[in-house]
């Protein structure tokens, strides 16, 4: 603990920015707490003992009554209510969870789907890493978004050697200590109307990771859907099929798609495509009387959590627990897999 107690400050506030996410909670709320402790942890000594002097705390940029609140809090020794309150909604969450869930989530070793700021998320890949390292995965795969996808800023080709090369370059850091995390460069590549992925195919061969995913024309005909993601499956480089009907049942909700779910799981199990068991509380995808298909189908299953900020990345029990009641072996959950053979799997094709 630091001697100014601007340490425990910060973690509290980036605490609560995690709970709220985990909850689902106000996206901007979220990000407000997570400014605040980033602007404190930032803040030249000299200003942080004159505002711990003076208690002006919303004087600083960023940081408003609400967070202010748990400054003051803090240095009084008191763990702030907001806090309190969130950890306790999440350990109901987490005790109405199955014990089969609880052992599948205790196997996982990582995520294969995760954005950053680069596409739609709210944070830099840093700030993934560290909540990965928190919750003690071993692997994140950044799948931040392709070209056509405009409305989530989907990457360039260009844009995604420069993420790949930064990825390199932060693993050399994160490769130490007793517990490395391994960052697996990825894509969630968007599959075009004709069953095609939107990038170089020269360039997803190099990727770790790559889970291709339906994001437009969902209400197409379901012959015309099947073909689409048959298609997209038996492609070589398609490692996962991410949120296979596309529904949301949160929020502006949407109903599933329309597709032959034996034809296109028998294809995911003929080419060694997992099927993403999608741990969004928004997605919950794929909906149990389609995941129950690719079971019989014998598909590799991955529980992802789809995270778009640090805090929902500690979603994937809710994942595992719908996924264990199906009495899956664990063996067929590729993301209880250690990194290399994880690895090997999806470099399968060369």
């Amino acid at each position: 603990m630091a001697a100014s107690g601007r340490d425990d400050v910060v973690a509290a506030l980036h605490r609560i920015a995690f709970l709220l996410e985990r909850a689902q909670a106000s996206e901007y709320r979220a990000a407000a707490y997570r400014r605040a402790g980033d602007r404190l942890r930032d803040l030249p000594e000299g200003e942080w003992r004159a505002r711990r002097a003076d208690g002006a705390w919303t004087t600083v940029p960023d940081v408003g009554s609400s967070t202010a609140k748990v400054v003051v809090d803090v240095l009084a020794g008191r763990t702030p209510e907001v806090a309190s309150d969130l950890e306790a909604g999440l350990s109901g969450r987490l005790a109405g969870a199955t014990t089969a869930g609880n052992a599948l989530r205790a196997r996982l070793r990582g995520d294969l789907h995760a954005h950053t700021d680069a596409s739609d998320g709210a944070t830099p890949i840093q700030d993934m890493a560290l909540a990965a390292l928190g919750i003690g995965h071993e692997y994140l795969a950044i799948t931040d978004h392709s070209p056509r996808l405009t409305v989530a800023n989907g990457l360039s080709a260009p844009r995604l050697r420069a993420q790949m090369d930064r990825i390199a370059l932060m693993n050399q850091v994160l490769d130490t200590g007793d517990r490395p995390l391994r960052l697996l460069t990825g894509i969630e590549v968007d599959v075009l109307g004709n069953g095609t992925l939107d990038q170089k195919p020269g360039l997803l061969r190099e990727l770790d990771v790559v889970v291709a995913s339906v994001h437009s024309r969902l209400r197409s005909e379901r012959s015309v859907m099947t073909h689409r993601m048959v298609t997209a499956v038996s492609d070589p480089a398609t490692d996962v099929l991410g949120h296979c009907t596309g529904r949301r049942v949160r929020g502006r909700t949407r109903p599933p798609s329309d597709f032959d779910a034996a034809e296109v799981f028998a294809a995911c199990a003929a080419h060694g495509v997992a099927v993403e068991v999608n741990a969004r509380p928004d997605r919950r995808d794929p909906p149990d009387e389609i995941l129950s298909v690719a079971v019989d189908a014998g598909c590799l299953f991955s529980v992802d959590s789809d995270a778009h900020a640090p805090g929902q990345l500690d979603w994937l029990v809710d994942g595992c627990d719908r996924l264990a009641a199906f009495g899956v072996d664990l063996d067929r959950v590729v993301t209880t897999w250690p990194v290399e053979r994880l690895l090997e799997w999806t470099h399968r094709h060369g």
